[in-house]
């Protein structure tokens, strides 16, 4: 459930970008919780070609979701699988990589350097909002697990986050998901979860949780944690008898491909702080209406934030971390085959929604 203020910090970090394929605007809020947890990212030039835009939602503490912020892109951009121009199988291998960097004793240090500052009158951890801008993730080596030192045991943080990211090429759309944050598509003014919601009670989800040796009480794997999937959560990968794909908790992302089409109006890549509050139609309607009112994207998400915070803490709805990103996609998604994609977007949308379906 987490702790509440007194009243909440509706201060918030708000971000507009674009170049002539997409626009994209961004908001973060601490709300009611005592600590402000999630981190982003939104980069529209990981390389000439490619956007990359990830929410990432923490738990127990706020530096895997920094950690994530920080480095999953840099992981992706470096994967020979990004080279050959596999983008699903770049950013899944991120994920897992992810993991295996917070190991060791650089791990340990790097997690250090991202941690929670405490006050020292209060006692309480300072949530401060954080943005990956300016990080020169790119330039470090990839060493990470080979150091030996004072923590070159270190298994890893105890804490953990969701990670949903999306990523833009041309016309195609790549999600990758793990936890509960999700990603969204408006096509035709139509609402398409482009990622699933991993928890407990889905039959895939215990089935491997049992198969590892947890067990969900209350809806939480081992009684604690509300996900199935996240990054971190180290004490909960502990089986040495399994891959990291099959542990009680796995960083294992869902990746769903979509090529863009013409009907395409936005994605929104956000929190559970904000689907808590708002299905997924109720926010595309939201967003259709005031779009073209507000001055930025980042005005919008602004607005969608301001109508999910609760009034009170009553109840808990509305009083999560919120982060949200909008990317508005620019017309038409391929110049050279505009007229091909207007006739086949009919059949798109009933693909993105029969894939989501199937998952």
């Amino acid at each position: 459930m987490g702790v509440y203020l007194s009243t909440p910090k509706t201060d918030k970090l708000s971000e507009n970008g674009e170049n002539d394929r997409l626009k994209f605007g961004l908001s973060s809020m601490q709300g009611w919780r005592a600590t402000m947890e999630d981190a982003h990212s939104a980069l529209l030039d990981l390389d000439s070609e490619t956007a990359f835009f990830g929410v990432f939602d923490g738990h127990g503490g706020r530096v895997v979701a920094k950690f994530c912020a920080k480095y999953l892109h840099g992981q992706v951009l470096k994967s020979e699988a990004y080279s050959a121009g596999d983008l699903g199988a770049a950013v899944h291998r991120a994920f897992f990589r992810m993991d295996e960097m917070m190991r060791g004793q650089r791990g340990w240090r790097e997690l250090s350097a991202l941690g929670d500052k405490i006050n020292k009158f209060s006692g309480m951890i300072e949530g401060l909002i954080w943005s990956p801008r300016g990080s020169d993730s790119n330039s470090q080596q990839d060493d990470w697990a080979s150091e030996e030192g004072p923590h070159s045991d270190f298994a890893g943080p105890t804490c953990g986050s969701t990670a949903c990211v999306a990523l833009i090429r041309n016309s195609q759309l790549v999600v990758a998901n793990a936890g509960d944050s999700r990603c969204v598509i408006s096509r035709g003014g139509k609402a398409y979860n482009l990622s699933r919601d991993h928890k407990p009670e889905l039959a895939v989800e215990r089935e491997r949780i049992m198969k590892a040796g947890g067990f969900i009480h209350m809806g939480r794997v081992n009684g604690s944690l509300n996900l199935s999937r996240a990054i971190g959560d180290v004490e909960l990968k502990q089986n040495k008898f399994l891959p990291p794909e099959k542990q009680i908790v796995t960083a294992n992302p869902d990746i769903n491909v979509v090529e863009l089409c013409d009907d395409d109006d936005f994605v929104v890549v956000a929190c559970d702080g904000i689907w808590d509050c708002m299905s997924s139609q109720q926010l595309v309607d939201f967003i259709h209406e005031r779009i073209n009112m507000e001055s930025s994207l980042s005005a919008v998400c602004e607005r969608v934030l301001d109508r999910c915070l609760a009034p009170s803490t009553i109840g808990g709805d509305g009083c999560d971390n919120m982060t949200m990103i909008l990317v508005q996609i620019k017309k038409p998604v391929n110049r050279n085959k505009k007229a091909e994609v207007a006739g086949q977007s009919a059949n798109n949308a009933d693909e993105v929604k029969s894939r989501v379906a199937e998952e």
